[in-house]
């Protein structure tokens, strides 16, 4: 009755989500992800994402460099950077948009740890929903007569066994990021 590939397919992408969701959260060093998603506005009004108008590129641990395709917006792109308040001041040099990163503090590492916590736990959450919402429609067809004791246990004890694997992932990317951000 349980279709494990719907399970599988759901939970991947809660997982997923969470790795794109604590990409931004800010490490020791520079990655593009500090900067893809910043919305600028562009050629009269249009918000576009910077990942969406040029190459982000980190040529140092410290140094997170923006191309934008079209050389004429770099002012523009440049002053939204600024405006965006990312802890970041950009610099346009030539054709590049140079942003250095400053060091962070013991206390900055503490706070990032807590929302790298809290964004777990609405991970966490979200595949508990997802594995509820499975479990009901067990519930369900077992009431229903559409599947036996045995499969309801069976299905059940599957469904536990994904939910089990996709929890530890969730903990595993957390724990790498937790050590991103204390280094």
């Amino acid at each position: 009755m349980l279709n494990i590939n719907d399970v599988g397919v759901r939970m991947g992408k809660i997982a997923d989500l969470f790795l794109n969701d604590i990409g931004s959260i800010r490490t020791g060093r520079a990655t593009p992800g500090l900067i893809e998603n910043v919305s600028v506005t562009v050629y009269g009004g249009q918000k576009m994402t910077l990942k969406e108008i040029g190459s982000i590129m980190v040529p140092d641990v410290r140094t997170i460099t923006f191309q934008p395709w079209d050389q004429s917006i770099i002012r523009e792109v440049s002053n939204e950077i600024a405006a965006a308040n990312i802890g970041m001041t950009p610099a346009v040099d030539g054709e590049l948009i140079r942003m250095s990163l400053p060091m962070m503090t013991v206390e900055q590492r503490d706070e990032y740890v807590k929302l790298l916590g809290r964004k777990l736990e609405g991970a966490r959450g979200m595949i508990r929903d997802a594995r509820g919402d499975f479990r009901r429609k067990l519930v369900d067809a077992k009431n229903d007569k559409e599947i036996s004791e045995d499969e309801y246990k069976r299905d059940e004890a599957e469904l536990q066994k994904v939910t089990d694997q996709y929890m530890t992932k969730l903990e595993e990317l957390a724990k790498k990021k937790e050590q991103e951000i204390r280094a």
